[in-house]
């Protein structure tokens, strides 16, 4: 055992695991839910609140990940088993793990090919000249195109595994180092545009001075549940997307800091992507709607009527890109891992059977738009896609920070004490041992009630 562990690959350095955990956490969400949401909870309150559920129960959550995955050298797909103690069935949890990151990249990759259709019609002049209706009959026949849909969603797959082909350190390290560094600076230009809109004041008011009327008007419980929600989500936790870059690193630096880090990363981007989305919207006078008609539909608009702004649009669809590919890229990593962990196979070995299984599998939720539009699976109006969110976020995801949770706090799993040892090991920030009550008890009652909100949220009308 010891001798497969000093094979397996390690990252070059601490910036590469910090860009690649933070790139695999920023995704689509932090860029059209984190905004939208926000505004219609209550502005800085809910931001507020949602930063307070990310230190109680994110940064957590994320440090046991990090430490299973450091301590035990492997993906989810071995890790259980090399910590477990004999006779205990934790390593079946493995298989819920590797589900969650196959059902997750069964839709992601389709969305992902969305943004970068979009990126290359907009730098093509596809939207130019149309009225806002025609913009938003384009995205309709774009996703009723099943040619269309499974084309970008291939590509997205050719692109992630392609990168993933290249080795750990060499491509995945080096093209997370660019992809988020140019996210970044991307984002920056783009507020930059958008604060210096006529009009775009509003936006900023809309978006950032606390709202206590829409906190009365969704009800308290609804707003905590929102935040709580996008605290959770937001971090790609439960089905150990995070616990394998936590398998890469060596034992300088202690996990808590590290996850600090990673969480603080996240938000800036989901709040930045406010002060983009918002101002532009205001200064245009539109209604900043959420999901993909705000995406693919209100702001094509606004870069129609925006001077320069077919390089805009490009921009900031480039930048959604970024925010796609950097999760695909580093979910697929973890996929990657499963098959190389498991089987003992190569890494391009790993590589060729996931690409095609993986484009076999994100098939029902490209053809869900078209050719599959009739089968409704979560009510009148739903997509396959829906059916996959439901089954990874409302159960894979919280039931997985769960078992990682109760693996790492209980004496019947790895056990407090162990799992202290290995987030302390390496300089910096101390987990904070003396709320070891929280951890074992607290942690695990919220995540339970949780789980059970999301049931009633959703099907209690």
């Amino acid at each position: 055992m010891s001798n497969e562990t000093t094979k397996r690959e390690k990252l070059s350095s601490r910036l590469g695991f910090i860009l690649l955990s933070a790139g695999c956490a920023i995704g689509l969400g932090n860029v059209w839910r984190f905004p939208f949401i926000t505004g219609q909870y209550g502005g800085a309150l809910f931001v507020l609140i949602y930063l307070v559920f990310l230190v109680i129960f994110g940064i957590p959550v994320m440090t046991m990940e990090f430490a299973v995955g450091r301590a035990s050298g492997k993906s989810a797909a071995r890790s259980f088993h090399e910590l477990e103690k004999k006779g205990t069935k934790w390593h079946l949890f493995s298989w819920v793990a590797m589900a969650g990151n196959y059902i997750l990249m069964m839709f992601y990759t389709v969305v992902c090919g969305w943004m970068i259709a979009y990126m290359i019609k907009i730098g093509q002049g596809k939207f130019v000249g149309l009225s806002p209706d025609e913009v938003g009959g384009a995205f309709g026949a774009f996703v009723s195109s099943p040619s269309e849909m499974v084309g970008w969603m291939i590509l997205a797959c050719v692109l992630g595994f392609g990168i993933c082909a290249g080795g750990l350190v060499k491509s995945v390290e080096k093209v997370a180092k660019v992809m988020m560094t140019a996210l970044f600076l991307i984002l920056i230009v783009l507020i930059i545009r958008s604060v210096t809109l006529p009009g775009a004041g509003d936006g900023l008011a809309f978006y950032l001075k606390p709202n206590l009327n829409a906190i009365r008007e969704q009800g308290l419980f609804t707003v905590l549940f929102a935040a709580m929600g996008q605290a959770f989500f937001t971090l790609s936790l439960g089905v150990g997307s995070m616990a394998i870059f936590g398998s890469y690193i060596g034992k300088e630096k202690r996990l808590f800091g590290e996850s600090i880090t990673v969480t603080i990363l996240d938000t800036c981007v989901a709040l930045m992507a406010g002060l983009v989305i918002f101002p532009a919207c205001f200064a245009f006078g539109v209604n900043p709607g959420g999901g993909p008609g705000l995406i693919f539909v209100t702001l094509p608009n606004i870069f129609n009527n925006m001077a320069l702004g077919r390089l805009w649009g490009v921009l900031f669809f480039l930048f959604m890109t970024f925010a796609a590919l950097s999760t695909v890229i580093a979910v697929f990593e973890n996929i990657v891992a499963f098959a190389m962990d498991s089987t003992g196979c190569s890494r391009a070995k790993a590589c060729i059977i996931n690409f095609f299984a993986l484009v076999v599998l994100s098939l029902p939720c490209a053809l869900g738009f078209n050719l599959l539009s009739g089968f409704e699976p979560m009510g009148a109006g739903s997509v396959v896609l829906d059916l996959e969110d439901f089954i990874l976020s409302n159960n894979l995801l919280p039931l997985g920070a769960l078992a990682y949770v109760l693996f790492s706090v209980s004496r019947i799993g790895w056990g407090f004490d162990n799992f202290l040892k290995e987030a302390d090991t390496g300089s910096g920030l101390h987990f904070p041992a003396k709320l070891k009550y929280y951890f074992v008890w607290g942690l695990p009652i919220l995540l339970i009630i949780f789980y059970i909100c999301g049931y009633i949220n959703m099907f209690v009308k």
